[in-house]
């Protein structure tokens, strides 16, 4: 709330489905050579924003997958978040999730597939509602670092991350993750332990399917690299506290190790 005074109109256009940034009070900034921080600011949101999927279809099939990826983990975290979380934001986390989830492998197979780059819009927008209202935590605060010292996109950031974060909030979020996966596939049967460890195999899935490369040494990142961005993932703290685990520096050095 430190960004103040006028401004000029404000009409957004997403380009990509992912963000959600044309709904939210966000701007990230990079604020040093290897370090990003966010502005948050009721004057960022836009007076009108413009969902038209023709502006989405030429985006490659990387591009597609990470910034889908980065969407559905605003939905999860939303709907996780430990301070903020509430029955409006559950409603947009739920109604996001499940557009992403079933509009993701389709623009995946067919980019040309106007229908479902719409609904993969519509998803990043309702995500973006939900945690502009509920923040995201710990995959977006271990995300940061692979950006910053890395360049690695932000929704390949978070896709590599996702899997082993969702695996470390499971003693605090398990009867979150069992919702939302009897929201997904109402068939599904189980008790919450069951249903938690469902949920992460079925977006582990998404994560194998994206074509992403999901191993840091892959990525040429040096092992050395692995405690400084578990120090700098710490530096996080407005996102951490929104975890619904607490989190060391331990703790996200392990994360990263599992994914080296």
């Amino acid at each position: 709330d430190q960004a103040t005074g006028p401004r000029l109109p404000l009409i957004l256009v997403p380009t990509t489905a992912g963000t959600g940034s044309e709904v939210t009070p966000i701007s990230i900034v990079t604020t040093g050579e290897t370090t990003k921080s966010g502005i948050v600011a009721p004057i960022l949101y836009a007076d009108t924003a413009i969902l038209d999927a023709s502006f989405t279809q030429s985006l490659p099939a990387h591009i597609t997958a990470a910034t889908g990826i980065d969407a559905m983990v605003h939905a999860i975290e939303a709907y996780t978040s430990k301070l903020k979380k509430n029955f409006y934001t559950d409603i947009l986390a739920k109604h996001a999730l499940t557009l992403l989830n079933q509009n993701l492998p389709l623009v995946l197979k067919d980019g040309s597939n106007l229908e479902a780059r719409q609904n993969m819009l519509v998803g990043s927008m309702l995500a973006g509602q939900a945690f502009a209202n509920a923040p995201v935590g710990a995959v977006h605060a271990l995300a940061y670092p692979l950006g910053g010292h890395f360049h690695i996109s932000h929704g390949h950031s978070n896709a590599l991350v996702l899997t082993e974060v969702l695996k470390f909030n499971i003693p605090a979020a398990k009867q979150r993750y069992a919702e939302l996966m009897t929201w997904l596939e109402p068939q599904s049967k189980g008790c919450h332990d069951g249903l938690a460890d469902l949920f992460i195999d079925h977006f582990n899935n998404h994560l194998t399917n994206s074509g992403l490369t999901l191993k840091l040494r892959q990525l040429d990142i040096p092992e050395h690299m692995l405690i400084v961005m578990a120090e700098d993932a710490m530096k996080q703290g407005r996102l951490l506290q929104n975890n619904p685990r607490e989190l060391s520096v331990e703790d996200a050095y392990q994360i990263y190790q599992a994914i080296y």
